[in-house]
């Protein structure tokens, strides 16, 4: 092999190795983008469930936040 065919094949190794590195890194920002949507969807439903604990609803009967007849 010549020299320059001998850096030739370097170049293409050290792309194919960049490429699979993209795509190693692309797959892990496409996982954690799926996380992170998951993870909304959790803190969404719990702050809903905290709201609903902070601000009950009068029609729904929940006596919870009433002071007890002793005090």
């Amino acid at each position: 092999m010549t020299s320059d065919e001998t850096r030739l094949q370097n170049i293409e190794q050290t792309l194919a190795h960049q490429d699979q590195h993209i795509q190693d890194l692309s797959d892990m920002v496409n996982q954690q983008w799926q996380e992170i949507d998951r993870l909304k969807k959790s803190l969404s439903r719990t702050e809903a469930r905290l709201g609903n604990l902070e601000t009950p609803e009068e029609e729904s009967g929940d006596i919870t936040h009433e002071v007890p007849p002793h005090y």
